[in-house]
């Protein structure tokens, strides 16, 4: 789902931490840093990078001065994570990160910042079960710090432990109702099928947010998500807008306005504001979306092409750490290689089998191969929930159809129009 609510707080101070030091690992410890990332095109233009970049040569100097200075490198982490953030730069940052992360933790083994970051990659790499074994000892050595129960709430939601996650997010806002608590409350509002509940969360995220921050952006982005979802066009327009105004090379608020266009089927103008999108950062579902107007447009082979860029850049990833099995499944169904899909998706399946993505896209890819036996038993997983996705339930009603089960089928349909009455498989 919305893997990137996994590193939005990580601009927040981690509070209570268990700052004590094992002296003899300090002083065999030594300086070795990965470098900043240099940032090129309209991100070299943003108004933080300068900043960004003095900010990281003065820690370079104080940990080469003190190679045992946890605190600047802690900080040194905070940067690199909100760069991998806004420049997408995943397969160099993030093993970058843990290489950090493990530096402090052979100095500090305890350190709660360290091994609450160290879960926070782990969760964006999609390696989810390590994440959420790393988060609870990070809940161990510090149960009363918001920051890692988000990280819970995230990992327990992709393993598909629901309830678990609820019970996460509750602790989480009596904790500190914040930015990060109200997107969190927001997104399991969504998957048990509350979409009024969902979006009024995330207006609250972004109030809390501060104004023009990438965090507020964030929110922005998502929300507009949540309006375009449920069909409401104008409303996300304003927030991918509104976005756009304080932040020209915000990346995914380019994506939100293609969307916007493809729905309206200005393709042209759709797959313009993608290629603003994909100069700015090398995310694949910029071209994954390309590539799917490409095929609205008949142009086959240009969308071939793209199709085959996506694979080699999600190929890059997988080579960083990324798991990507679940990307792999959906982009093999959607160009009809099915037996490929097939393979990706049970493996993704055989790691989570309660989540709700995992088994939709099982039950498609059986639906395509005509098995709407396996098709259906995947499909009851992912509606568990009450999740109200209008994608899901049209999907669900064909497989009704396909079984014969015309009342069930039709219902599942009306369900998703009511969701979007935009809204066309």
């Amino acid at each position: 789902m919305k893997h990137i609510i996994l590193l939005l707080a990580i601009t927040i101070c981690l509070s209570g931490c268990n700052q004590k030091k094992d002296t003899a690992a300090q002083a065999t410890h030594s300086y070795d840093m990965p470098p900043l990332f240099e940032r090129t095109g309209e991100l070299a233009a943003a108004i933080e990078w300068p900043r960004t970049k003095e900010k990281v040569a003065e820690l370079t100097k104080k940990i080469k001065k003190d190679p045992s200075d946890v605190k600047s490198r802690l900080q040194m982490v905070v940067i690199y994570l909100t760069e991998a953030r806004i420049t997408g730069e995943h397969p160099y940052y993030y093993p970058a990160i843990l290489s950090m992360l493990d530096k402090v933790l052979a100095i500090d083994p305890k350190n709660f910042e360290a091994t609450t970051f160290k879960a926070s990659v782990k969760m964006s790499q999609h390696q989810f079960a390590e994440a959420r074994t790393i988060a609870m000892a990070a809940q161990k050595i510090n149960p009363a710090n918001a920051y890692v129960y988000g990280v819970l709430v995230d990992a327990n939601v992709e393993l598909g432990n629901y309830e678990e996650a609820v019970a996460m997010s509750d602790k989480m806002q009596v904790l500190k109702p914040s930015l990060e608590s109200y997107s969190r409350a927001s997104y399991l509002r969504e998957i048990y099928g509350d979409y009024p509940g969902s979006i009024a969360a995330m207006k609250l995220a972004v109030q809390a947010g501060l104004p023009s921050s990438e965090p507020q952006c964030w929110s922005k982005n998502t929300l507009g998500h949540l309006y375009e979802t449920t069909g409401q066009l104008a409303k996300a327009d304003e927030q991918y807008t509104g976005i756009l105004s304080m932040r020209p090379s915000y990346a995914f608020a380019l994506r939100g306005k293609a969307q916007v266009y493809k729905e309206q089927k200005q393709y042209d103008k759709a797959l313009a504001e993608l290629d603003k999108a994909a100069k700015i950062m090398p995310e694949f579902s910029f071209h994954e979306e390309m590539a799917d107007i490409y095929t609205l447009q008949g142009k086959a082979e240009k969308a071939k092409a793209k199709y085959a860029d996506v694979v080699k850049m999600l190929g890059d990833d997988a080579r960083s750490g990324h798991v990507v099995d679940l990307e792999m499944c959906k982009l093999y169904t959607k160009t009809g290689q099915l037996d490929s899909a097939l393979v990706y998706g049970l493996r993704e399946y055989a790691k989570r089998p309660k989540n709700i993505d995992v088994n939709h896209a099982l039950a498609w890819v059986y639906f395509n191969q005509k098995n709407v036996q396996k098709a259906e038993q995947h499909m009851q997983v992912a509606l568990r929930t009450g999740l109200k996705d209008p994608e899901l339930l049209q999907r669900a009603g064909a497989i009704e159809l396909a079984l014969g089960n015309a009342n069930q089928g039709n219902k599942l349909i009306a369900e998703a129009r009511k969701t979007n009455p935009r809204f066309v498989l």
